[in-house]
């Protein structure tokens, strides 16, 4: 499962492919429908409060901007650092056409070339094409762009592979929805979060939830030239609890609640320390009347780029705590005190 979604393409606003894979996973263990943005709703129907479990299907990516005279392709991008791309292998359209990302060669380049990253619009797709009116035949403006990348197992139950932000929340997601609960239970996999959780927006007005539980992939920032307090997760350490972030202050007996669940459960856990960035968590919560929304995420080495490093332990337990904090029902204590 987790190479099926890992391997899948699923640019923001090009979700096709993942969403289809999402629908025949999720399919077995409930009511599937679609709505008018992409999002893809999964309902189990229940008594009680309305639970909403969602993470995000798209991944960071590029579109085909413009072709030039020569064949190559002129991209766009958004959320990826222009210092991952070059020489990577990447595919584009629905064809997934190969292609290579390049740049001017190092021996041609000027000293004050290498002292700075090449930006995106000095970085060209390479399809083999030998000219505009070749690569028209295979590809056209707006197509998406993605990493090619192979979804691997290697050391000692580590992964490795394109999108697991947040193909890893995905597959926490699916996870729950093998399980029963007692509430009126919504698993939403939403679409276009990289550019702004446009998806999750729709989303939160459709289901309208008490309680929000967002399953992520996120930043862990455990390298050696970073300080400790810089580190905002740590791979190995647990699934990672947000208490907040630029979209989102998340209830504090909530966050007790979930600190406290895993701590009863001996589950491996930790805080998530940093606050940049934000999840669908942000519009999530102050949509409608509001609700209470938290965040899981699967601490991932060298996110948005072409392959990034997680801790299959850290994936099983972060099923763990969220299944656990679920059957508890701690969140309807929660929402009385509110």
């Amino acid at each position: 499962m987790l190479r099926r979604l890992s391997e899948a393409m699923g640019v923001s606003g090009s979700e096709k492919e993942i969403r289809r894979i999402l629908r025949e996973l999720a399919a077995p263990y409930g009511e599937t429908w679609t709505d008018a943005m992409g999002n893809l709703y999964v309902h189990k129907a229940g008594e009680g409060k309305k639970v909403m479990v969602c993470a995000h299907m798209d991944e960071v990516g590029m579109l085909v901007k413009g072709i030039l005279d020569d064949g190559l392709l002129a991209y766009t991008s958004a959320g990826i650092d222009s210092r991952v791309c070059v020489s990577k292998r990447v595919v584009v359209g629905a064809g997934k056409i190969p292609g290579v990302i390049g740049a001017k060669a190092i021996h041609l380049q000027k000293r004050e070339d290498l002292q700075k990253a090449i930006p995106h619009d000095e970085l060209f797709v390479d399809i083999g094409a030998e000219s505009r009116e070749d690569a028209m035949k295979y590809v056209k403006v707006g197509d998406p762009i993605c990493f090619d990348t192979q979804f691997s197992y290697f050391g000692d139950g580590m992964m490795k592979g394109k999108a697991l932000d947040d193909r890893l929340g995905c597959a926490v997601v699916l996870e729950l929805l093998k399980r029963d609960y007692d509430c009126d239970f919504y698993a939403v996999f939403t679409v276009q979060e990289e550019v702004g959780a446009r998806g999750a927006e729709a989303a939160a007005y459709r289901v309208q939830p008490d309680l929000a539980l967002i399953l992520e992939g996120t930043t862990a920032n455990d390298m050696p030239e970073a300080e400790s307090h810089q580190q905002v997760t740590e791979v190995g350490k647990g699934p990672a609890i947000s208490m907040m972030d630029n979209g989102t202050i998340v209830n504090p007996q909530l966050f007790r609640a979930m600190k406290q669940m895993a701590e009863q459960q001996n589950i491996p856990h930790q805080v998530r320390r940093g606050t940049n960035g934000r999840t669908d968590a942000g519009v999530i919560h102050k949509a409608c009347a509001g609700a209470l929304a938290i965040g899981l995420s699967v601490p991932c080495r060298y996110i948005h780029g072409p392959v990034s490093v997680a801790s299959m332990a850290d994936f099983e337990n972060t099923v763990k705590l969220a299944d656990a904090f679920l059957q508890a029902r701690k969140y309807e204590e929660v929402k009385k005190n509110v």
